[in-house]
């Protein structure tokens, strides 16, 4: 049976969740923003790229959070672990899967898929935009004895070669001409073309590196928390210098190279050489600011509101986006700048509105926190 030794808690990984989860949801109200031709570039960046490192930041923190208490050197109960992991993500992932599925049936009169069709939708994690997440994580956690073989034998050293390796596979992906092409030109009747296509639905190899590094460094906790306290001032330097370097590619893409907006964040998004930097800086930085700095008692409360109800608002944003850009062109309301950011705070304030009524709630009816964020009563 797998030991732990309980460390004590860091409030820094329910903020990073709770910035993370505001994060994303500016990705899919910039997503709405961007079909206005004339949307403010700045606020795209703003919405589109300083907003990437949402997502794989995600990955650093819940490396960080497994192997927090986790003891590398005794043997694994995986099956343990893997039921504690399937009820908190893959219950919930199922659940909203068909609520979504349900939902968009009903209110686009497409219907429910048929079974051959669903397994596929369940599987690429195509049910609704954000889910794609949760089948990566699953992954993730089902290669679980890969990493901890893995983090056991790391080093610094050992960690540039796979940076250096991680920068390679995703320029391929994202970038080379020759695999994009192969892949769009597969026929549609094609078995292999969805495996290609939603490659970054479940292909673990994409953050591979952001995960092991959360690993390692959760290991070494003791040495990370004094490399942070000694070094907030350069990591703050360096979020800002690879903040500085993803916008510059974007701004270079749009007024050197011409591109469009849209093409212009398909290119600056997170899997880039400059995304996956500043990736790696938000992380530090980040997990730096929320342990050493002293927030005032109010937004240390907000954060904590944030980070509490980040799961559910992940996942449940969509719902309030659809609902408000619905009436945005109900009203024929154009997408300009100051509706676009009250459209965002809207979808954010009514995610966090119901996913504290809907815990509150599920102290009632425990079913409801089991299906929507994996959470069950304490024995």
């Amino acid at each position: 049976m797998q030991s732990t030794t309980r460390k004590p808690r860091l409030a820094a990984i329910e903020y990073i969740r709770g910035i993370s989860m505001m994060g994303v949801i500016g990705i899919h109200i910039g997503s709405q923003y961007i079909m206005n031709p004339a949307a403010n570039i700045h606020l795209v960046a703003l919405l589109e790229t300083v907003t990437r490192f949402s997502v794989p930041i995600f990955f650093f923190i819940s490396a960080f959070g497994l192997f927090y208490n986790l003891n590398i050197n005794e043997p694994f109960d995986f099956k343990s672990f893997t039921k504690r992991r399937l009820k908190t993500v893959l219950i919930p992932y199922l659940a909203w899967s068909l609520f979504y599925l349900l939902h968009d049936g009903l209110l686009y009169g497409v219907g429910f898929p048929d079974p051959l069709h669903l397994l596929s939708i369940l599987f690429f994690g195509n049910a609704k935009y954000q889910l794609y997440f949760m089948v990566i994580l699953l992954w993730f956690y089902l290669l679980m004895p890969l990493w901890i073989a893995i983090v056991r034998r790391l080093t610094m050293p050992k960690l540039a070669v796979l940076l250096a390796l991680q920068i390679a596979f995703d320029y391929w992906s994202s970038f080379s001409t020759g695999f994009n092409l192969y892949v769009y030109s597969l026929p549609d009747s094609s078995l292999l073309k969805p495996f290609l296509m939603y490659r970054l639905n479940y292909w673990v190899l994409h953050y591979f590196f952001i995960f092991l590094l959360g690993g390692y460094l959760s290991v070494h906790s003791q040495q990370f928390m004094a490399f942070m306290k000694a070094r907030l001032r350069g990591l703050t330097c360096f979020f800002f210098f690879t903040l500085g370097g993803l916008l510059t590619y974007y701004y270079e893409k749009i007024f050197f190279d011409g591109y469009t907006p849209m093409e212009a964040i398909n290119t600056a998004h997170q899997l880039c050489p400059w995304g996956i930097m500043y990736t790696i800086a938000a992380s530090l930085f980040f997990f730096a600011v929320f342990t050493y700095v002293k927030f005032p008692p109010a937004l240390s409360q907000a954060l904590h509101l944030l980070g509490k109800h980040s799961y559910f608002a992940y996942l449940a944003h969509p719902l309030f986006i659809t609902y408000i850009g619905l009436m945005i062109q109900h009203k024929g309301l154009v997408m300009t700048a100051p509706l676009i950011i009250g459209f965002y705070w809207g979808a954010l304030l009514l995610s966090l509105l119901a996913a504290t009524a809907c815990r509150r709630l599920g102290t009632a009816v425990p079913l409801l926190n089991k299906l929507t964020i994996g959470v069950y009563p304490k024995k």
